[in-house]
């Protein structure tokens, strides 16, 4: 009987550095743009819906990624739609994300035929990658990036000053929107990296380091790009070295860089801010 030949992808930790990679590559100019508008805990509010999303897919057995970004999507669109109400949207973001977090988990507590790993959710499980998690992430991961490229103009001037963008054409309720949405999706391909409470990590701390160095908004978001791409890979490294979480060490490591860089951005003369 013929035996298969191995290729690249056989290996795990190619797989998982190649998850991350996808991940990162997505969550730089988005945490760009939630560090520019203060809404970082936006992105913390939809990875716990997102626990919520996983309770409903096991139950419905249906995809875990279908089931969290429904639930992702419903509870951008629900936030967008009431912040134009008058209810302010701290408020809006702790109701639902506290209120889906503690749905979630008691939905997964019914769920006594379903053996579930709720750490592997809570904070991913990226050497457990296969082949078709690779491909919703990357395929995740290009939609927003082409849909952050097709609105960046829009989405930067209605950031910037949203009396501007009205006057010229454009409709800062609906670009809030699109923004909303493509965090919904990195959430949902980012469950199996880092998990539902690590994700907003990733999206502000690459983004917050880079923002003392970059004297234009493309720069911010490609050095953004390039630090989550070094937090993956030493993250990776410290990770077998020392035989720590993956998705966490992740994490720590782009905090280390956030440190070290927020020093040194400190003793630098004549720093810049990209907006």
């Amino acid at each position: 009987m013929p035996t298969r030949s191995p290729t690249m992808l056989d290996d795990f930790l190619v797989r998982a550095t190649l998850a991350g990679l996808g991940v990162v590559l997505a969550a730089a100019p988005l945490g760009c743009f939630v560090v520019w508008r203060r809404m970082a805990f936006f992105g913390a509010a939809t990875a716990h819906a997102a626990v919520l999303g996983v309770a409903l897919s096991l139950a419905l057995s249906m995809s875990i990624f279908v089931g969290v970004l429904a639930v992702s999507l419903l509870m951008a669109v629900t936030v967008s739609l009431l912040s134009d109400r008058g209810y302010a949207m701290d408020t809006l973001l702790g109701v639902m994300a506290h209120s889906s977090l503690a749905f979630g988990l008691v939905a997964v507590s019914f769920l006594s035929d379903v053996r579930i790993d709720l750490m592997a959710y809570l904070f991913g499980d990226i050497l457990a990658v296969g082949r078709s998690d690779l491909a919703i992430i990357w395929g995740g991961s290009l939609l927003v990036l082409g849909l952050t490229l097709w609105r960046w103009q829009a989405l930067l001037l209605t950031t910037v000053n949203a009396d501007l963008a009205y006057a010229e054409g454009l409709d800062p309720s609906r670009e809030r929107l699109i923004l909303t949405l493509a965090l919904a999706i990195v959430v949902a391909v980012a469950i199996k990296v880092v998990g539902v409470l690590l994700i907003a990590a990733l999206l502000i701390i690459p983004a917050a380091t880079a923002r003392p160095f970059s004297r234009t908004p493309e720069r911010m978001a490609m050095a953004a790009a390039g630090l989550g791409a070094l937090a993956v890979l030493g993250g990776m490294w410290g990770s077998w070295q020392w035989d720590t979480p993956t998705g966490p060490t992740i994490v720590c490591v782009s905090a280390t860089l956030f440190a070290l860089l927020a020093g040194l951005a400190r003793s630098l003369p004549g720093r810049h801010r990209a907006v």
